[in-house]
């Protein structure tokens, strides 16, 4: 006996061996994304546009920082360290190439809370700069990034903590629908944040359940406060900015290189102010002393941690989630993709490395990225070479900019919020779509106006989790096909070259948010694998044993895959009779397979579809109109193909 477990243990022992020397290069290769693109990188193509994209991203990270710090109650120099120090990090351990890290407006506004619970306005009792201080700011200043440095380094443990549990792949019970209305109403709560600037107003700090609401309220019975120079500016700001932008959009294909509108109304506004002495003689805001150089670093206050562990978690879920969707988007744009544990990673150790050198909570955000896009970024080199010109700000600019008006900064805010605050035509969609998303979508939104973002998200998760188990028990199970009647149909209506062309795919479940994903890759493993011609269809079907989808290749599962022919369209036909109801990621996902397969030269027809699901797809897709894609039944589409072949078979006769 105890040599038997001798030999068993030195079998266990054989089996696992010492890390070679390629484990810890593909590990490292896995873990710093930058290593397997930084090599490979193509100066003469991609760094002319990465360098005018990192340039317009500056822009941006700059402006941004200043205002999103004051949003998250700090001075706003520490928005300028948050614009610098997160995006160097996501560059080496982030996998999206497109994604502009940084200060980001829905972590900054929950950072705002933990700031003025812990340390209130009205307990500030050293305004004056004190030597022993960091970069010579008052103590006040200083015990309130110490709070926002602590949210930022919690939060950056708890999206590491999530990494090590591999909880990314959990991230599907988070819709597209809960993402959108979530940051339309983040949105909406900074463009309220921001009222007080835009219209000259001293204003206390409201926040709270149905905080929206108050600030309105406090706004409308104080009308009388706002000051009119403040208003007219922040108007005329908002026309240019606005009017450029789109004139910047619509020309861009014909001018190499957009108008940076937000650097030329910076630099137009603070040497107007300056001029004119808006501070003292109209009794304007401005942005105020920015100190230079970047502090020593140092480590982030422990004793408060407890303090500030429900934002903590609030800047970690939120953020990650917003980051998350942009990177996806990313990824499906530019045919890459990603790893969505890596993500986790990468954020959290922005969050952590930054919290030491006073960073404020940082993500991505959804304007910076479209930035990105629309200058023609190739990779991180972008946000890398962005990160240079900040640093030039912090060193030698910064102090130029203290007669830059809030009000003006408050615009380019409030203008830049266009990418979220648009999400409203959403709606549109989901009505369309599926009613129910579309519910969800209100829901969620009312829910973060009337409390918080991570409070309206979790809502969204719950509501739709609880939807979907409410319609789960309701659905019906695919009956089973007479594979010889099948048969007999397929033999007689084709002749047996064509039926090497064609594969039936019967969908035997509801396809929502749940599942969505894993009928995408199911589907794309079975067209891999028939395009290989090297299996037998005997070996998939074992392959495809508990999947979402059954596999019938010519009516009958036991007969041999046969080889394709290269220069002919191949046919997919999705049985759907066993799809009892979907939602909008359901539609999404079989318009992508759509997209998908017609890019692979596959022809994608859809058989027993329900009116619902012909009239989501034909609003949600671009589908190809000149061809038939909807069928009764799936013999009504073999025997499409095979008129269609005849079809071709005769012009190409004639033409000989």
């Amino acid at each position: 006996m105890t040599g038997a477990k001798k030999k068993k243990k030195s079998m266990l022992w054989g089996k696992m061996h010492t890390p070679q020397c390629e484990d810890i290069i593909q590990w490292c290769r896995r873990r710093l994304p930058i290593l397997d693109w930084a090599p490979h990188y193509n100066l003469k193509e991609n760094l002319l546009p990465d360098t005018v994209s990192g340039i317009m991203l500056a822009v941006q990270q700059v402006t941004q920082g200043l205002a999103f710090a004051v949003l998250s109650s700090v001075h706003p120099v520490f928005g300028l360290y948050g614009s610098l120090f997160p995006a160097i990090i996501y560059a080496i351990f982030g996998m999206g190439r497109h994604v502009a890290t940084g200060t980001f407006a829905l972590t900054s506004l929950i950072s705002a809370n933990a700031v003025e619970r812990i340390v209130p306005q009205n307990i500030q009792n050293l305004t004056t700069p004190s030597n022993t201080s960091v970069l010579g700011l008052s103590d006040f200043e200083m015990q309130r990034i110490h709070v926002a440095v602590a949210v930022s380094f919690l939060g950056g443990v708890i999206q590491v903590a999530m990494f090590v549990l591999q909880l990314g792949s959990a991230t599907f019970v988070v819709t597209e629908p809960v993402i959108s209305a979530m940051t339309t109403g983040a949105a909406t709560h900074v463009v309220t944040s921001q009222v007080k600037y835009l219209l000259g107003m001293k204003m206390p700090y409201i926040s709270g359940p149905l905080g929206f609401f108050y600030i309105y309220a406090y706004v409308f019975e104080n009308i009388k406060s706002v000051r009119l120079e403040a208003l007219l500016l922040s108007l005329l700001s908002i026309v240019v900015l606005v009017l450029v932008k789109e004139l910047n959009e619509q020309f861009k294909r014909k001018i190499k290189v957009v108008l940076p509108v937000d650097l030329v109304l910076i630099i137009a506004a603070s040497f107007a102010c300056y001029c004119t002495n808006m501070e003292n003689t109209y009794g304007l805001e401005v942005v105020g002393h920015i100190p230079q150089g970047i502090p020593s670093p140092r480590a982030p206050p422990m004793n408060i941690l407890s303090a500030v562990i429900t934002e903590a978690f609030g800047v970690a879920l939120v953020g990650y989630v917003a980051s998350l969707a942009l990177a996806q988007g990313s990824a499906k744009k530019f045919k890459y993709s990603i790893d969505d544990n890596q993500e986790f990673l990468a954020h959290g150790l922005s969050n952590i490395v930054s919290s030491f050198f006073f960073c404020i909570p940082s993500a991505a955000a959804m304007g910076r990225t479209a930035g990105l896009y629309s200058t023609g970024a190739k990779t991180q080199v972008a946000c890398l070479i962005s990160c240079i010109f900040v640093l030039i700000v912090i060193y030698a600019i910064g102090p130029l900019l203290y007669w830059l008006p809030m009000c003006v900064l408050a615009s380019i805010i409030v203008v830049g919020l266009k990418g979220m605050l648009i999400q409203f035509r959403d709606l549109k969609k989901y009505w369309n779509v599926d009613k129910i998303d579309w519910g969800i979508w209100v829901s969620t939104y009312v829910f973060t106006i009337c409390f918080a973002a991570n409070v309206g998200l979790l809502f969204g998760v719950v509501c739709t989790i609880a939807i979907v188990i409410g319609r789960f028990p309701r659905a019906m199970t695919l009956s089973i096909k007479n594979m010889k009647e099948m048969e007999f149909k397929v033999k007689t209506e084709m002749d047996s070259e064509t039926l090497q062309q064609v594969k039936i795919i019967s969908i035997n479940n509801p396809l929502v948010f749940l599942n969505a994903k894993k009928f995408y890759t199911d589907l794309m493993n079975i067209i891999q694998k028939e395009n290989a011609c090297n299996q037998p269809l005997d070996d998939i079907s074992k392959c495809e044993q508990n999947t979402l989808l059954n596999s019938l290749s010519n009516g009958n599962c036991n007969e041999e895959v046969s080889q394709s022919c290269p220069n002919e369209k191949c046919s997919l036909i999705l049985d759907c009779s066993g799809f009892t109801f979907f939602d909008y990621s359901g539609v999404s996902m079989l318009v992508e397979v759509y997209m998908d397969c017609k890019g692979r030269s596959v022809d994608v027809l859809l058989a027993h579809c329900t009116a619902s699901l012909i009239k989501g797809m034909t609003y949600y897709g671009n589908l190809d109109s000149e061809k038939p894609i909807f069928f009764e039944s799936v013999s009504a589409a073999i025997s499409h193909i095979h008129s269609s072949k005849n079809l071709s078979k005769l012009s190409d006769h004639s033409e000989v």
